[in-house]
């Protein structure tokens, strides 16, 4: 019986890291197309398609951010990495 509650218990902490898991890649989507859009499309617009300048700096600009949120977590992961040695060493 008591293995059965430690498996959900698993279950539950795996369940709460995958929404946690979607909840940051929404938000970091939600910035990046603020930002972007901000940077590369002027508020006042006159033609319902990208033109060649503004799609280029779009792909540069979500470029750009997926490599530094992808530098950061590695970074992130790395500390985490070291606080949990230090921890079981102590």
């Amino acid at each position: 019986m008591a293995g059965n509650i430690n498996n959900l218990d698993e279950q539950a902490k795996m369940e709460m890291v995958a929404g946690l898991e979607i909840e940051m890649m929404t938000d970091m989507y939600n910035r990046m197309t603020n930002v972007c859009q901000k940077k590369c499309i002027p508020a006042k617009y006159r033609e319902a398609e990208l033109n060649k300048g503004e799609s280029i700096c779009i792909d540069r600009c979500v470029a750009k951010y997926l490599e530094v949120h992808d530098q950061i977590g590695k970074r992130l992961t790395a500390l985490s990495m070291q606080d949990d040695a230090a921890n079981k060493r102590a």
